[in-house]
């Protein structure tokens, strides 16, 4: 998910295993996107109107939904690289 030179150090030749803080953004990044699925469910479905940001009677694809569905997409990438590297050999740039 992330390049080797920034999560791995060199150490009498060979690699280290990764710091606890970049395994924590690792998982932090695999963490955004089912969060902000749930939160969409949440929105559309289950909302009460004690939520922040909540407009009652108005329709469903407007205010949070679309927002949190675009973040939901937007977060993806590390669910495509991890895929993309335990996969059939692809290889997703970036």
């Amino acid at each position: 998910m992330f390049r080797s030179s920034e999560s791995n150090r060199r150490v009498g030749g060979r690699t280290a295993a990764p710091a606890l803080p970049v395994i924590a953004s690792r998982l932090l990044a695999l963490a955004a996107a089912p969060s902000f699925a749930l939160m969409t469910g949440l929105s559309a479905y289950g909302a009460s109107g004690d939520m922040i940001c909540s407009t009652q009677g108005s329709a469903m694809l407007s205010g949070m939904v679309p927002m949190y569905l675009l973040m939901t997409v937007f977060h993806c990438r590390p669910w495509l690289k991890l895929l993309a590297r335990e996969g059939n050999g692809a290889h997703v740039p970036g």
